[in-house]
């Protein structure tokens, strides 16, 4: 069992490619390490006027830009969108869907959590006191330096909603074990959890075509952390439950990706992934035996440097990682006179790690 990637090239931003019938793969650009978000138009009926159009997956970051490709990439197709749907709030995802709902008069569709997470996330704190936030990083083990420089950036920063467009104050609920009409075909509504909170997968079991967003993806894995907004999550555990369901689906899928190069070998990917986070969880227990802050353990699941923007999402995830010990019973944790979180490895299990 393999993954093979798909023989088409990549589209450059503002093109697009044809990855199977009926459905035309398209690029945005992002402004990070991981440069691009993939989107794929489905065709479509609109289900006032019949007309024939296309149904979106996803809409890229909501700046200047990404509209100025949206505008010559439409207008080179010359046909309207019917629909507007969102896998996850994120904003890589979320970003230009008001732009394009208003543009086309178009529903938009989401998850009912994904939609007002999202509308509340691009709102901002409101005012809010953000010592929680704080708090947060304190936690996490981050040097008092690093919390000051957060907090004051915190304070000119106008956050993600600077690149989401308004978002429409009307959706229609996606939920999972439904179906949705597009075109000719019944996509079934799959829900992930973890990466964000139920992001939808779409598969269509008459062409055998998974778009799986960023709930499964080739070479890389999905992020999946815990935040300041809920630091008790259990967000791997969320993620590695639903992740075993995709492998009910034909292992011969055309699974199309948010990130990369569409590719068949669902199964193999599945197994990938769950194998990559039980390795990082027995690694973080074997560094664990005596008590560990969460920056601590950043080098046990990242062998890269960090940098700014990358710490964030990376002191997220190894707390993820930790909290699903934590609640598995196989670590204690505590605070130390610094505040930080120590994650130590319960004395049943050294006791056992003793005696092998």
């Amino acid at each position: 069992m393999t993954i093979d990637f798909i023989d088409v090239q990549a589209p450059e931003p503002g093109e697009w490619q044809q990855v199977s019938p009926g459905i035309l793969w398209l690029r945005m650009p992002l402004p990070f390490e991981l440069d691009h978000i993939n989107l794929y138009l489905i065709e479509d009926n609109d289900r006032t006027t019949g007309e024939k159009g296309f149904a979106l997956i996803d809409t890229g970051f909501g700046v200047s830009k990404t509209e100025e490709l949206w505008d010559s990439l439409l207008s080179k197709l010359d046909v309207p969108l019917t629909k507007v749907i969102v896998t996850h709030m994120h904003p890589d995802h979320i970003g230009m869907a008001g732009y394009l709902v208003d543009k086309f008069r178009a529903p938009l569709y989401m998850s009912h959590s994904e939609y007002f997470i999202g509308r509340a996330m691009s709102a901002g704190s409101r005012g809010a006191s953000d010592w929680q936030d704080d708090e947060y990083l304190v936690r996490c083990g981050m040097s008092a330096e690093y919390v000051a420089t957060a907090s004051e950036n915190r304070k000119t920063n106008k956050g993600v909603g600077q690149v989401i467009r308004p978002i429409p104050l009307h959706h229609e609920r996606l939920q999972e074990g439904e179906e949705l009409t597009i075109g000719e075909h019944q996509w079934q509504v799959l829900i992930g959890r973890g990466h964000s909170p139920e992001h939808v997968c779409l598969f269509n079991p008459t062409t055998n075509v998974l778009i799986s967003g960023d709930h499964v993806l080739p070479i890389i894995t999905p992020n999946i952390g815990v935040y300041s907004t809920e630091p008790n999550a259990n967000s791997l555990k969320m993620y590695l439950d639903t992740l075993p369901q995709f492998k009910n689906l034909p292992k011969d899928s055309l699974v199309l990706p948010s990130h990369k190069q569409p590719f068949v070998g669902l199964h193999k990917r599945v197994d990938e992934l769950a194998e990559h986070h039980h390795e990082h969880l027995a690694n973080l227990k074997s560094f664990c035996t005596q008590g560990k802050t969460i920056k601590e353990c950043l080098p046990v699941l990242f062998k890269r440097e960090l940098n700014e923007h990358n710490m964030f999402f990376a002191i997220a995830e190894a707390l993820a990682h930790l909290n699903y010990l934590y609640f598995e019973g196989e670590v204690t944790r505590d605070i130390n006179d610094d505040g930080h979180y120590v994650f130590t490895l319960k004395e049943n299990d050294l006791a056992d790690r003793a005696v092998s």
